[in-house]
């Protein structure tokens, strides 16, 4: 049964005052989670590139102060009204999907991920720059055992965006599959196709990336500073999957005359500037271009039960939580091998 909670002190939080501002070390109050809600103590919280959203408030609508952060784990410490599925003490995550309303077209079609009215912790509420956090219950994806807090974090946001696009790309096993990129999401996206068995191809830039894209699993390394990536693909038969995860959208469309008969350029690399490409590049190939957004709590748990199975793991920098602008900076800088965490 649930309890009614008071109380119970004050908590450090990194709050985004307004647009653009700096981060703030402030107290608050312990926040109390209302029905349907739970109460999660943080212990890791990633820094994703999508937190520039809160930051900067490039997203309408947010309402400030926020605290941004939605690669949340930790443990749940008290349940609202009406929650019986989650108890106290369990392990628990929070990733980009932090809510649905349930009632939509998209959502009265199985299509959480897609909700018309979907809710995202750091920017729909607050997230997990933050000592403790609330979050409805629905957004909640549980945390295996054997994965740290640290690991489970960035998969809640990286790890299920490159898992699910790359498990519903139509690619078999064998098909020759690319990944653009190797940071924050190409890191774990070589890995996660390696896993797959297809035949990795990673394309980096400059040749002393070569040695890591080995080592995550790529098959071969296609260096696009002394290459022509395109080409490449094509002497390798061509890809049926290209995972672009760097957010050039230059570098995007150079590579699509490197996909398959029916090959498919899926697109996670959050860029504002047009991708370019002709009806004859897509004609003559009968190719595909799609946009892949996050994933629903199942994608997480199916992610990071699939991750603690198969080994993937995420390379990580720790930051504690006082030091969130210098985190933030770190991740902006795209310097960060390969994902920043802030620890509680």
């Amino acid at each position: 049964m649930a309890t009614t909670a008071i109380a119970v002190g004050t908590m450090k939080v990194a709050q985004v005052s307004h647009p653009g501002a700096n981060f703030q070390i402030v107290e608050r109050e312990i926040p109390q989670p209302r029905a349907g809600e739970v109460r999660i103590k943080v212990q890791a919280c990633g820094v994703c590139h999508s937190d520039v959203f809160t930051k900067e408030g490039l997203w309408p609508g947010i309402q400030y102060p926020r605290v941004p952060g939605h690669e949340v784990v930790g443990i749940i410490d008290e349940v609202g009204a009406g929650v019986s599925e989650w108890k106290k003490g369990k392990r628990a995550g929070v990733g980009w999907h932090g809510g649905h309303d349930n009632t939509c077209r998209d959502c009265r079609r199985g299509d959480f991920r897609n909700c018309r009215n979907l809710k995202v912790p750091g920017i729909s509420y607050d997230g997990g720059y933050q000592e403790y956090m609330v979050a409805p219950a629905e957004a909640l994806a549980a945390i295996p055992e054997t994965l740290s807090d640290i690991e489970a974090a960035p998969l809640l946001c990286a790890g299920v965006t490159t898992f699910d696009s790359l498990r519903n790309s139509g690619a078999s096993p064998g098909d020759l599959v690319a990944i653009q990129g190797i940071g924050g999401l190409g890191h774990l996206g070589i890995q996660f196709a390696n896993k797959f068995g297809y035949k990795v191809a990673a394309i980096g830039r400059g040749a002393e990336t070569a040695p890591l894209a080995k080592k995550l699993g790529a098959s071969v390394y296609i260096d696009s500073q002394s290459t022509n990536a395109a080409e490449a693909l094509q002497k390798l038969g061509g890809a049926k999957v290209i995972l672009a995860t760097a957010p050039n959208s230059k570098a995007m469309s150079e590579l699509i005359d490197g996909l398959a008969a029916n090959g498919k350029l899926i697109v996670i690399g959050v860029a504002s500037d047009p991708i370019e490409v002709t009806p004859l590049q897509l004609i003559t190939r009968t190719a595909n271009i799609q946009g892949w957004a996050s994933g629903t709590t199942a994608g997480e748990e199916d992610t990071l039960n699939f991750a603690e199975l198969s080994g993937v793991r995420p390379m990580v920098e720790r930051y504690p939580l006082e030091k969130a602008g210098e985190a933030y900076a770190r991740m902006m800088s795209g310097n960060a091998h390969f994902r920043v965490v802030l620890t509680m």
